[in-house]
């Protein structure tokens, strides 16, 4: 619940708590606080089980956790019917990055070498296309 409070925090929230309830108090705050979040569980618990008996047998299995698009997205991909772990292997990263490193390099040594020292010139006005040329279809755009 707490994962991301780290020590210096956690003192933090102790003195505080120290300071504002009392070093008498404190007990008795600390042992309400902990009596209502077991029943806020098992409060949950008891929601989740009805939850599962209104269902009925076909969803024996379901879990609320699926419900997360993350937990359930990710449970998509490691199911072995789909045959994507197979795709995922298959792919090498490193070879297509460097791929794309070559491609970009040689991009850049062609159009270097063709302008003028180095430089693109911005104020030439492109080229007017020939009255034959079709511009190109996009079916997406209709």
């Amino acid at each position: 619940m707490f994962n991301d409070i780290g020590p210096l925090e956690l003192v933090t929230l102790i003195v505080l708590a120290v300071l504002v309830f009392g070093p008498d108090k404190l007990p008795k705050v600390i042992q309400d606080v902990t009596r209502t979040i077991r029943k806020i569980r098992e409060f949950s618990e008891s929601a989740k089980n009805d939850i599962r008996e209104e269902l009925g047998p076909e969803f024996k299995d379901f879990e609320f956790e699926d419900l997360n698009p993350k937990t359930f997205i990710r449970k998509q991909l490691d199911n072995e019917d789909l045959g994507l772990k197979e795709i995922r292997n298959g792919f090498d990263l490193k070879k297509e990055m460097a791929e794309v490193t070559d491609a970009v390099h040689s991009r850049d040594s062609d159009t270097s070498s063709a302008s003028s020292g180095g430089r693109i010139d911005m104020t030439k006005k492109p080229e007017a296309p020939d009255p034959d040329d079709r511009p190109p279809f996009d079916a997406d755009a209709t």
